[in-house]
């Protein structure tokens, strides 16, 4: 039990971190392409993007690439040192980008046109994910959109049991081991607390969005495209 909410994003896992991402979130590559397939409709000329919880920058680039077309620029944000360190790696040659290594409630917004949360929220403590969803729409120019990836919780217990069930069959399959699955279980308590769908629709429409729609689905996870 010594292992119970004991998971970091920082140390070791920020060298194999895009390997173990892939493995456990299903379709998370693709993802990352819908996201910037939906990004060219908002991203006009000299816009902002913010990119909340970069990581290693591997989406980071690819929204860089886009905004550069249009000369916008992309802030990426990240609250562990270790993953901004790898995410400037990861972007060199792309130098429309600034890196903050901050909390997402601390950092100065920029107005933009496009905002991406890609399995971030999930990670902040409820008690401030409403907090920092006023803030995404408050700096969102009228028209601009967020899109927001999360794992969810089902809205019973029946479904939640259906849900379990599959993705550890999932993990399983993608060679995961039942020791190692039950170790990660016990480190992401308290650490990783997703919301239902509901509730999440529930941040969005108090924070103001009113246009929203689900643009994924996979089992437990989620996309959503806001609109301000």
């Amino acid at each position: 039990m010594h292992d119970n909410a004991t998971w970091t994003f920082d140390g070791d896992i920020v060298g194999y971190f895009d390997s173990h991402i892939e493995r456990s979130v299903p379709l998370y590559a693709h993802g990352h392409q819908l996201v910037l397939a939906i990004s060219d409709y908002f991203i006009g000329p000299e816009s902002w993007v913010v990119d909340v919880g970069c990581s290693t920058g591997q989406l980071t680039q690819q929204l860089a690439q886009r905004a550069a077309k249009k000369s916008g620029r992309v802030l990426a944000v990240d609250v562990v040192p270790a993953m901004i360190e790898k995410a400037k790696d990861t972007c060199q040659g792309h130098s429309n980008i600034d890196f903050v290594c901050a909390d997402a409630l601390a950092i100065d917004w920029p107005q933009a046109d496009f905002i991406v949360a890609y399995y971030t929220l999930q990670f902040i403590p409820p008690k401030c994910r409403q907090i920092v969803m006023d803030r995404i729409y408050s700096s969102l120019n009228w028209g601009g959109a967020l899109v927001w990836f999360e794992k969810v919780r089902a809205p019973d217990a029946r479904f939640q049991d259906i849900m379990t069930g599959i993705y550890t069959d999932y993990k399983v399959a993608q060679g995961y081991s039942s020791d190692e699955i039950l170790k990660k279980s016990r480190q992401l308590k308290q650490v990783l607390s997703p919301f239902s769908t509901q509730g999440n629709c529930d941040l969005l429409t108090r924070a103001g969005f009113v246009d929203t729609m689900t643009v994924f689905k996979h089992v437990c996870f989620e996309g959503v495209l806001a609109i301000k």
